[in-house]
């Protein structure tokens, strides 16, 4: 009888009912939260199901030892994990959004690369308020990312910079993205007035295949050259982008843009939820994380849509930029370009800004792997 006694409280010791602390209930609860805001809201499922499931998985309470926990050496998600924190699954996703992005839109309106450009001060303005904050240079930059938009580059700075922090960047930066539209449409509104609303511009000139094709390859020239740290996302993005512009690489582009981009968006999405580990994730800096998150995504909007303005200011007439695609400077690809649509069309119902908005939305993406690389140059 006493063998079975201490057989059963073993048995128990080794349960996750024993090994549970409120911690671990609050963030299986918040990712609880993350699959109903997929699933019901549609925000961002392809992001927040897998992280929000990761986030349950992380945090089934588990007796030290056992070999199964995310940051347990050795255990299967510890492996997967190592695409986050060694920044193999960056580059990757990135090549996936070159496949299957057009270009088109900023190639035929190259002015609009600047409303992008000016959108990345929400990455230095949370970087400044970060160091305000007491976090290290190498922290700032990490947390500073996230203004971005763009969850890839967020998870590759933080693996360089402050792979201690990874877990609360990469889940606010998935976060706040997946809140694009909450976000975005009241300061939208808040800045512009009806007039501004209602501006048409003229439809994009049509792009030729050979402009397709040499923006690529010229972009990366560039690009890289100018900050050669950016090399693996920046080189990604756009071999991704002349795989698919080339007419000859049809295979790959569509392997790179489909298979692929999906298995290891679903990789790193459920290894960052695991990553939320409550004895790990549940801490003061976590909290400032957020807000500093929330702060940045804030910065880059309103300074995308306060440019558009300003450059308003030395265009002609007929040649005005409608201001409402200035938040698609961020690079949350294509949602932040859909709020600009969808916000214009409630302005007036036959002027359809997606086009438009696309070319800083893209422009967006090259920027916030530009800043991760003048971040990562001066700080690494």
């Amino acid at each position: 009888m006493e063998t079975i006694v201490d057989s059963l409280s073993q048995f128990w010791q080794f349960t996750g009912f024993a090994n549970c602390t409120w911690q671990h209930l609050v963030m299986i609860v918040i990712g609880l939260v993350f699959i109903a805001l997929g699933i019901v809201k549609k925000w961002e499922p392809l992001l927040l199901v897998p992280i929000g499931f990761g986030m349950i998985v992380g945090n089934i309470p588990v007796f030290p030892g056992l070999q199964v926990s995310i940051y347990e050496e050795g255990s299967v998600l510890n492996i997967l994990y190592q695409g986050v924190r060694r920044g193999w699954y960056p580059p990757l996703i990135f090549l996936g959004i070159g496949a299957m992005t057009d270009f088109s839109a900023l190639i035929s309106q190259p002015r609009l690369i600047l409303i992008g450009a000016a959108a990345q001060m929400g990455i230095f303005g949370a970087y400044l308020l970060a160091l305000a904050m007491g976090f290290s240079p190498n922290e700032a930059g990490a947390i500073g990312i996230i203004g971005g938009a763009d969850g890839p580059t967020a998870i590759f700075l933080s693996s360089k910079l402050a792979p201690e922090l990874m877990g609360a960047i990469a889940v606010s930066a998935y976060s706040y993205m997946a809140l694009v539209p909450v976000i975005q449409k009241p300061i939208m509104l808040a800045l512009t007035t009806k007039k501004e609303r209602l501006i048409r511009m003229k439809k994009p000139r049509v792009v030729s295949q050979k402009e397709k094709i040499l923006f690529p390859i010229i972009g990366f020239i560039c690009t890289a050259f100018i900050v050669p740290s950016g090399l693996p996302l920046l080189g990604m993005l756009f071999f991704g982008n002349l795989l698919k512009e080339s007419g000859v690489t049809k295979r790959l582009a569509t392997t790179a843009s489909g298979p692929l981009i999906d298995v290891v968006t679903t990789l790193i999405g459920l290894t960052v939820g695991a990553s939320t580990q409550a004895d790990v994730f549940v801490t003061g800096n976590s909290i400032k994380i957020f807000v500093l998150g929330l702060i940045s995504f804030v910065i880059a909007t309103t300074a995308g849509v306060l440019f558009t303005k300003l450059f308003n200011l030395f265009l002609p007439e007929g040649r005005k930029i409608n201001p409402l695609i200035g938040n698609a400077g961020v690079s949350a690809v294509p949602d932040s370009a859909r709020v600009s649509e969808t916000v214009g069309l409630e302005a007036d119902p036959k002027n359809h800004l997606l086009m438009h908005a696309m070319a800083p939305n893209v422009a967006g993406v090259i920027g916030s792997a530009v800043a991760a690389g003048i971040l990562l140059g001066f700080l690494g």
